[in-house]
């Protein structure tokens, strides 16, 4: 159970730790990784030529997603489905250990989802829970300043 569970989390601290990174960088980091991803399997994927197939097509959307969050979740998308390739016919992304393409299968959705929400900064996110304001309702500071003052 751990298995599926944990992978999860490990996306989730991604996106947190990703959250130190302040925008536009965070953007063009998380481009690189997911370009780095790509090429996870090069030096023994187990599928041949294919292994450079989904390279090329692994740049190609990160170079995009050097100014897009979405073709970044796109590419951690990609990478899932080539993490089950490899965990059904492939070598393991890591080769002592033999469910970790299934694991990278199970966390890259979680990163991409965050991805297709822009890639927000979590630590905002805590830290306006934290303040007492409800995080889904926190407006930015000169309108949260309006509101309060009577002016909204």
């Amino acid at each position: 159970m751990i298995q599926y569970i944990a992978p999860v989390f490990i996306g989730l601290l991604y996106s947190l730790l990703m959250s130190l990174i302040r925008e536009p960088h965070r953007r063009r980091f998380n481009a690189i990784m997911v370009g780095g991803a790509g090429a996870a399997y090069l030096s023994g994927g187990g599928l041949d030529g294919w292994e450079f197939a989904f390279t090329v097509v692994a740049t190609y959307v990160a170079y995009r997603g050097l100014e897009s969050w979405t073709f970044i979740g796109i590419g951690w998308l990609l990478h899932t489905a080539w993490d089950i390739v490899h965990h059904i016919k492939g070598n393991p992304i890591v080769p002592f250990a033999h469910g970790s393409s299934l694991g990278c299968a199970i966390c890259d959705p979680v990163i991409a989802l965050w991805c297709f929400r822009g890639g927000p900064s979590l630590l905002r996110f805590f830290r306006r829970e934290r303040s007492g304001e409800p995080a889904a309702t926190a407006l930015p500071g000169s309108l949260s300043a309006g509101r309060s003052a009577g002016n909204g």
